[in-house]
């Protein structure tokens, strides 16, 4: 087996973990505090037209506007917070793997090291 076809699914893994912590911690920032300070001046303006008599044919079109306009904003967030999110989880993903590696190696010249120790003890 070479290298090429053992490093194929580990990338594979990594891609796909990355995905999926890309996506939880888009969908949990899609609605920050400028969504929702919209969401409430969308509220604010029905309740106004509402109070000042203005009939319900024009305020839902007006709310329904403001709700599509709300979740069009909070899914393009989303998306572009996804991005930035994606792209963080697989730099990090690079460095435990380099980080990783070079562990393993200092553990291999520490064994190394202790083998050869011995055995010059030895021939002594």
């Amino acid at each position: 087996m070479n290298q090429e076809t053992a490093s194929g699914p580990a990338e594979e893994e990594i891609k796909r973990e990355a995905v999926q912590r890309a996506k939880e911690r888009a969908r949990i920032a899609r609605w920050d505090l400028d969504v929702a300070v919209f969401l409430f001046v969308v509220l604010i303006i029905v309740i106004i037209l509402l109070f000042q008599n203005i009939g319900i044919g024009i305020v839902a079109p007006v709310a329904i506007f403001g709700l599509i306009m709300v979740w069009i904003v909070g899914w393009r967030r989303g998306r572009q917070l996804y991005r930035v999110f994606y792209n963080d989880e697989l730099v990090r993903f690079e460095r435990e793997i380099i980080e990783a590696e070079e562990v393993s190696k200092t553990i291999e010249k520490t064994i190394e090291e202790t083998v050869q120790r011995a055995l010059r003890e030895r021939w002594k």
